[in-house]
Formats: C-alpha cells, structure tokens, sequence
C-alpha cells in the first residue's frame, strides 16, 4: 500500500519501487528504513525525514543538500546515493551496506591493534582524500559514521551536515547539526568557523587516537567540557596509553590533533603518506612542548582559569540562542 505523508512508513509500505522490511534507526530528524527495490531485489536504506523537519525549508534544503552530495560522490569507501524518483514524499535511497559500525568494534574491542588501526585509517583517508578532492567537507566524522565490512574496508556514512565548500551557509533550526559530535568535533568547529577539510583530519586523527588508545582524545564529565578541553590543552601522550607505539605513530597523531588548522596535515594524503612510511616520519621528542596551561605566565593563566570556568557557561548560553534560530 502506498504511505501517507504524516504516518510512519511500516514492513511492507511500497515508497515508489522501494518495499519497506524494517526501522533501522530513528534520529532526530529523520527514520532509516531497510528496503527491498522491487526493480531488482536489491537492499537498500531508505532515509525519510520527519514530517516536522518537511515542514521547515531550511531543513528541506540541508536534507536536499545531502542528497546531492551525495550523487556527486562516487568511491568504494564512501556509501552511494541514489536517484529517487520525487514523489509524493520526501526521502534517500542509500546503498545498503554489510557490516559493522566502527563504534561497534571499538565498544567490544576497545583498542585496536596498531596495523589493523593503520589499515583502517589508511582507508578513511583515501575517501577523505576522493571528497575533499571535490570539495566536500563531511564535518562530522566520528566511529558511529564509518562501517566496516567482514574484511576491513571502509565506507563513510551520514553526510547530513556534509558541506561544499563553494556552498551558502545554511541557518540551523536547532544547535547540534552545526556543532557536530563534542569527542570529535575540531577546535575551529568548536569556535563556531564552518571548518574546512582539515576539520575532517582532526576528526580522523580523534578516532585514530582511539582506536589505538581505547579512548577520544580528550575526556569530561560533560560534552561543554570536553570541547573546551581541546582549546586549552594538548591531549594525553597516546605513548602513556598504549606503550607499544612507536614515537613515529604518535608524531603522526600529533600533527593530526595539532589545534591551529595551519599545523596540521593539510591533506588526508599527507597523511596516509606518513602512515604508510613511518620510519621516514621525523621525531624530535625534546621539542615537544609542555601543556599549554604550563607555559602561560601568571596573568593569561588567570585569565586562562577564568575561561575555563565561564567558557562552558557561554557556550551553553550560545547554543540555546542558535536552538531558537
């Protein structure tokens, strides 16, 4: 039977040539469905928003947005998008994609070891390098948006707050899409900038450090403090966690968690490169410098104290202004 716009799709609705089975997950804006194209008995995802977010134009042009992202991106490590037929009602087809969620992995694994980590970011930065090579920023990189197949590889997921970089700026209706996930989320991001691809490498470089870690990069008892953690200070030497790594990984880590966009790799390639040639990785230990709230004088890291205590404040305050937006 055909579905009305305002109801919850069910096992068996047929949205145009798609057969809906099963809910695979409800956000806050929108249902996966898994589907069956009746064309030729593929699976696919089916993402349909809410009819409340249908009802907001800006929502309609970031879902609108997503989609074409999407149909531009072409690679074996990042999910297809696929035409839909504008209907009645509003939704993305999706290639169904066997496997497992990168988070999944790391809540029963915890850490990874260090080649089967590698070999894993080695393959997000291949992707990342294919979109950023196209000018796409996906801006929210985390272990819930990477499954991973039977044998490792990769495929990036969710590009729902994906951007091009030659593109408008939206205003949000609500905060969280623009201030993406607080464990990866980059210090540019966190100050409010749109970030660019060196955003995505910061991201990599947080689940990079916890995949070999078993821990983000930076720990609080709360999301406001843990983003405000990464503007004052460098994250624990990954070494003291895990002390089978090499100096050269953790210079690698480093350069991809550094705060100033401007110190970090510029490319995913960059990147990949140095992973797959850790011994020409140079490592000068001696320079590594102290925790930035060490090295202040009195009177900055007063002011520094003060931050750290109203900063949390302030940014809780603007993100209640941005939610009424």
């Amino acid at each position: 039977m055909e579905q009305t716009l305002n109801s919850m799709l069910e096992a068996g609705d047929l949205l145009d040539h798609y057969r809906v089975e099963r809910v695979v997950a409800r956000g806050g804006m929108s249902t996966l469905y898994r589907a069956v194209d009746e064309r030729d008995g593929k699976p696919v995802a089916l993402k349909v928003p809410h009819p409340e977010m249908e009802a907001d134009p800006v929502l309609v042009e970031r879902f609108r947005r997503e989609e074409e992202i999407g149909l531009e991106l072409d690679h074996p490590g990042i999910v297809k998008t696929y035409p839909s037929q504008g209907g009645a009602r509003m939704y993305m087809a999706i290639e169904w994609v066997e496997g497992r969620l990168l988070r999944s992995v790391l809540n029963e694994e915890r850490t990874l070891s260090t080649e089967r980590a590698v070999r894993l970011t080695l393959g997000i930065c291949d992707a990342l390098d294919y979109m950023h090579k196209r000018g796409v920023v996906h801006r929210d990189l985390k272990p819930e948006n990477i499954m991973i197949s039977a044998d490792d590889q990769i495929k990036l997921i969710d590009f729902g707050i994906a951007m091009k970089e030659d593109a408008r700026r939206l205003t949000y209706a609500g905060s969280s899409p623009l201030l993406g996930t607080p464990d990866y989320i980059s210090p540019e991001q966190v100050k409010g900038q749109r970030g660019d691809q060196r955003s995505d490498i910061y991201a990599l470089g947080a689940m990079f450090y916890e995949m070999l870690t078993g821990q983000p990069p930076y720990v609080g008892p709360n999301p406001l403090a843990v983003m405000n953690e990464r503007l004052l200070h460098d994250p624990e030497s990954p070494r003291q966690l895990n002390k089978a790594l090499t100096a050269q990984l953790e210079e690698i880590l480093f350069r991809a968690l550094e705060r100033e966009p401007r110190h970090r790799y510029a490319t995913a390639l960059e990147m990949a490169w140095d992973l797959e040639h850790q011994d020409q990785v140079g490592v000068d230990e001696s320079a590594r410098k102290p925790s930035f709230h060490q090295r202040l004088p009195k009177g900055p890291r007063l002011a520094l104290y003060l931050g750290m205590i109203f900063g949390p404040i302030l940014l809780f305050v603007l993100m209640l202004v941005l939610a009424k937006h």
